[in-house]
């Protein structure tokens, strides 16, 4: 495949992820407490985390892996940031979180997949077939920058998950607000957290296919975040009005 054509098809896919956005802010996505009958069958809340997750990965090392002669070390370390999110997502993130009793919709599962094959395609064919970073990559400051942003956005991401997992007692299942922090200024910190990371690996990478995840990344948690708030000013009387739903001070 020419690289042309490669980039014809990530902004198609952009373009698809830019509809996808505006789709989800008129259709709420059944994930968590926005699960409904209605959406089908359903199946254990941890087996479709593992299923919906681990696509992305087995394809993105299916292209390096066959390709590997090619690669230098900065691309084997843009690979591993990646698969450090992954494996986290994946293999210990669904065993964390206190999931007995709650099912997924399967069409999730299915639409996550189908989402994770296509990001996975992407990443692993630009760093199998086009990457050419140089040796001394890591001094540059995209480089440098992004890696910042990652790292902040993964710990954000990875306490607010880690306070909303803890916020019940065990076999409790009411809701509660939470409070403390970024909780203060923003409903979903964990979602805010994400994007700063997805945002970072976009800029460490100077790639297409990641601005194309960052770009997917803000159509699937804006809306989701805004549905969250929502939910929480809906269902507690006494919810912060001063609060916003992603951006502190901002949405």
């Amino acid at each position: 495949m020419s690289y042309q054509t490669f980039q014809t098809l990530i902004y198609n896919w952009m373009a698809l992820g830019v509809v996808t956005f505006f789709t989800l802010l008129r259709i709420t996505a059944p994930y968590g407490r926005h699960t409904r009958p209605k959406w089908g069958p359903q199946i254990s809340n941890r087996l479709g985390w593992i299923l919906m997750e681990s696509p992305v990965m087995i394809v993105l090392l299916y292209f390096v892996l066959t390709n590997h002669e090619k690669q230098n070390m900065v691309t084997w370390t843009l690979v591993g940031f990646f698969l450090f999110h992954y494996i986290h997502r994946t293999f210990i993130f669904p065993f964390r979180i206190r999931t007995r009793g709650k099912k997924m919709p399967l069409v999730i599962v299915c639409s996550a997949i189908c989402f994770n094959l296509m990001n996975g395609f992407f990443l692993g064919y630009f760093f199998a077939h086009f990457a050419n970073y140089p040796s001394d990559y890591f001094t540059y400051p995209q480089f440098i920058i992004g890696v910042i942003l990652f790292a902040t956005g993964f710990y954000i991401n990875w306490i607010y998950d880690n306070k909303l997992i803890h916020l019940r007692k065990p076999g409790d299942s009411n809701y509660v607000i939470p409070t403390g922090n970024l909780f203060n200024l923003i409903s979903c910190p964990n979602l805010f957290g994400e994007i700063i990371e997805w945002t970072g690996y976009a800029i460490l990478c100077w790639n297409l296919p990641a601005l194309a995840f960052l770009v997917w990344t803000l159509a699937n948690l804006i809306p989701r975040a805004l549905a969250h708030h929502k939910w929480y000013k809906e269902r507690f009387a006494a919810y912060p009005r001063q609060r916003m739903a992603l951006f502190p001070f901002l949405v």
